[in-house]
């Protein structure tokens, strides 16, 4: 393991305030000064980190050389954790972020709670550093690429008898094309953040979605 997965490793179990969190708090700082940390970015979870280092990838930087870091929360009932570690009485640095809309509330009270500001709205919460998803990272994909293209990166990925097979399943007969391809994406463990990352290869660069690109371009 690098550097920055060590530190990831390290800041998390310090968030989890388990058994041995002191030590993981000195094991960060140690680690935040050895990778030049710049600043922290907060989202909810692996497939959100494989899409940013992706993206970034393909405009031509490296997140990591750059001293940030991209941290999953494991959840977004967690943000608070995050925060409390990473701000000023910890790391002191000042963490953005990427959140699904309907997790918004969990960030809203936690930055607050946190002495990061208030955000009532949107844009305030943009204001701040967190960008919203409609309704999950999934779901702006999707919608970037449209289900043709989606369809297009399921047989790259060699999946897409899979999907058929999926498709025709009682219950998912009724649902639109996107939310079979939303779902899909949801049913094994991994499989998100393997798809995150292909529709990100697969994006044309002038369709990112708004807060991937918003995002990347405050860091």
């Amino acid at each position: 393991m690098d550097d920055m997965g060590k530190f990831r490793r390290a800041v998390t179990e310090w968030a989890a305030r388990r058994a041995g969190a002191a030590q993981s708090a000195v094991e960060a700082g140690e680690l935040a000064a050895r990778i030049g940390l710049r600043t922290v970015v907060l989202v909810e979870g692996d497939s959100d980190l494989r899409a940013l280092d992706t993206l970034a990838a393909r405009r031509d930087r490296n997140l990591a050389a750059e001293g940030v870091a991209v941290l999953p929360l494991g959840g977004a009932t967690n943000i608070g954790h995050f925060l409390s570690v990473c701000g000023p009485k910890g790391l002191g640095v000042t963490p953005v972020g990427l959140c699904d809309v309907g997790e918004m509330g969990h960030f809203q009270r936690a930055l607050e709670r946190e002495g990061f500001g208030a955000a009532h709205t949107r844009d305030e919460l943009e204001s701040l550093g967190y960008y919203l998803c409609d309704a999950d990272l999934e779901d702006e994909l999707i919608r970037a690429l449209g289900p043709a293209g989606v369809e297009q990166v399921i047989a790259a990925e060699d999946e897409l008898r899979p999907f058929r097979t999926f498709q025709n399943q009682p219950f998912q007969r009724e649902r639109t094309i996107e939310q079979q391809l939303r779902r899909f994406m949801g049913t094994h463990s991994g499989r998100k953040a393997q798809y995150a990352q292909a529709m990100v290869e697969s994006l044309d660069l002038d369709r990112t979605p708004r807060p991937l690109e918003r995002l990347l371009a405050r860091v």
